[in-house]
């Protein structure tokens, strides 16, 4: 099994997945059908799909504040790619779960020593006297992610996503005139009312904790027992973990959430359609999200062939702009040019047009915070910002702004048929 973490305190681990077991689901089957409904509106060309949230979210990040500022950027974002492309917009938020992250290596060397790597806190801890893989730290993320998706469906069960309560949706945030002039604009020319759901995802990284959250629960539609993984209402299979015989393939195949599979510039055309066959044997609409993640230099390479293996399929393609297109700064510190971010989304949606295809979403790492993390975009930033607050533990994330002016280039697309800057992106690199 890809990925897999070894513990030391065997007993611990099997103590903690006892619990886990034990404990109530996070989400319901209700949830994830009305999402997997959603879901094939998007594949049929009905919706469109957003979804975004940290790299790695942190327990510390289950706070009001920090739950109230990425709903708020997620709602705002969707607002404008509305307003854009004048259809619905499904929202997925990486949050109440996305604790785990893939590593390329194990190990690291900090100070001529080896140590383990942060693997995120589900695992381990940041600090370097923390990085032995705790079996306790999987309850301590259950209870994290209830205490975010309780909050979140409190905030919108309290009409904080409602339009006729204009503060919550204020960019008191954005400093910039333009931005706040043409985002009231799209405000005021909304006036019909949004029906807001905001479902939950992460990667099913850690298969010991899913498995532990798995259960065989009836479908109120049918009356059908069923298997559902009920940590979240999405799971994505990454692009380190998804072999046609591994683990992980082999549990996403068996459960009734719509699921995502990172698709990288290594995947042939072949493999990707062997891999929807196990995965989605019934060719169920709405199934499946593929999520593209290649680099800017190499979509218009790779898309064209995945695009014609899937054409008799009906699925989903999303863009991750973001994965493929991270680099070091000259000082070493890992970053992401919103200009490369753009050039990938650009490109995208520019093959789909051009092969008869449509992009269905997108799918960006962001926060609601001013972090500097990524250079580029309206603001100017560069690499010598970066140290002004760079505050990721693992990937740079879009600040509120930049992710903002990336909902405006995709409606702008959508609306006029072209990606354009204008006033508000001037200085966009």
């Amino acid at each position: 099994m890809k990925q897999n973490v070894t513990y030391t305190d065997l007993h611990a681990a099997e103590r903690a997945l006892q619990k886990l077991e034990s404990l109530p689901p996070l989400v319901t089957p209700t949830e994830i059908k009305k999402l997997r409904e959603s879901l094939k509106e998007v594949a049929l060309g009905n919706a469109f799909l957003l979804q975004g949230g940290d790299c790695a979210e942190l327990f510390d990040y289950c706070s009001a504040g920090q739950i109230d500022a990425k709903i708020k950027l997620l709602l705002q974002m969707s607002l404008v790619l509305i307003w854009g492309g004048n259809i619905p917009v499904v929202r997925i938020a990486r949050m109440a779960g996305q604790f785990a992250k893939p590593r390329s290596s194990l190990t690291e060397v900090v100070h001529g020593k080896e140590i383990p790597s942060f693997r995120g806190d589900n695992i381990n801890g940041f600090a370097h006297d923390e990085r032995t893989p705790d079996p306790n730290r999987l309850v301590t993320s259950y209870f994290h992610s209830a205490a975010t998706l309780n909050y979140l469906r409190a905030q919108l069960a309290s009409g904080f996503a409602d339009l006729h309560y204009p503060f919550e949706w204020t960019l008191a945030h954005v400093q910039d005139d333009d931005t706040k002039k043409q985002y009231q604009g799209i405000v005021d020319s909304i006036t019909d009312a949004i029906s807001v759901d905001l479902f939950t995802s992460h990667e099913g990284l850690l298969l010991e904790y899913e498995q532990s959250l798995t259960r065989l629960l009836k479908d109120q539609r049918d009356g059908e027992m069923k298997w559902y993984n009920t940590s979240a209402h999405f799971i994505w299979i990454g692009d380190r973990t998804r072999q046609l015989d591994g683990a992980h393939v082999e549990y996403f195949r068996g459960i009734e959430n719509p699921v995502g599979i990172k698709v990288g510039p290594s995947m042939d055309n072949e493999e990707l359609v062997k891999l929807l066959d196990i995965v989605n044997p019934k060719k169920e609409v709405g199934k499946i999200t593929l999520i593209t993640r290649y680099g800017c230099d190499k979509v218009e390479i790779k898309l064209p062939g995945h695009i014609k293996a899937l054409q008799s399929l009906a699925t989903l393609l999303q863009c991750d702009p973001m994965h493929g297109n991270t680099r070091s700064s000259g000082s070493g510190v890992k970053t992401r040019q919103f200009s490369s971010i753009i050039s990938e989304l650009t490109t995208a949606l520019r093959v789909h047009k051009e092969n008869g295809s449509r992009l269905g979403g997108v799918h960006l790492e962001l926060t609601g915070e001013p972090v500097t993390e990524c250079v580029g975009g309206s603001q100017g930033l560069t690499d010598k910002d970066l140290s002004l607050n760079y505050t990721t533990y693992c990937d740079p994330r879009l600040n509120n702004k930049q992710a903002l002016e990336a909902a405006f280039l995709i409606a702008g697309y959508y609306r006029d048929g072209k990606m354009k800057g204008g006033a508000w992106f001037k200085g966009m690199k």
